[in-house]
């Protein structure tokens, strides 16, 4: 299986920053702006990670708990400025993999990847 990563955020100066990150550590990458976009692209892939930024893209729990139950085997690994998001609760305790916070420490983002790519047919969060 490839090391695909959909990066999922508005900013597009941001979201090709990461994606030229990822490229350059071997992963293969999909930058997109929207649901939309996404629930396009996930027709056509075997992707198993996500990035999505949750301070500019418009997501609830009910939102991701359908997104989940449509992808089970993607790990969303979701980056944020705020600390603390208390309207995506349950996406955060079930269907988020992991919250890393913005600036994200390249270190830990390379981690989660790992260990998702490692597990890649187990659904995480």
């Amino acid at each position: 299986m490839k090391k695909e990563v959909v990066v999922l955020d508005t900013d597009q100066k941001q979201g090709n920053n990461l994606c030229r990150f990822l490229i350059d550590h071997q992963y293969e990458t999909a930058p997109l702006n929207s649901l939309k976009a996404l629930d396009d692209y996930l027709e056509q892939s075997e992707c198993r990670a996500l990035i999505m930024n949750l301070d500019n893209i418009s997501v609830t729990n009910k939102i991701l708990k359908q997104f989940k139950a449509k992808n089970p085997l993607i790990n969303i690994i979701a980056v944020s400025e705020r600390q603390f998001h208390p309207e995506l609760e349950e996406a955060l305790r079930e269907y988020i993999s992991v919250c890393l916070a913005k600036p994200v420490d390249t270190d830990e983002l390379m981690y989660w990847l790992k260990t998702i790519f490692q597990n890649n047919n187990k659904p995480e969060g």
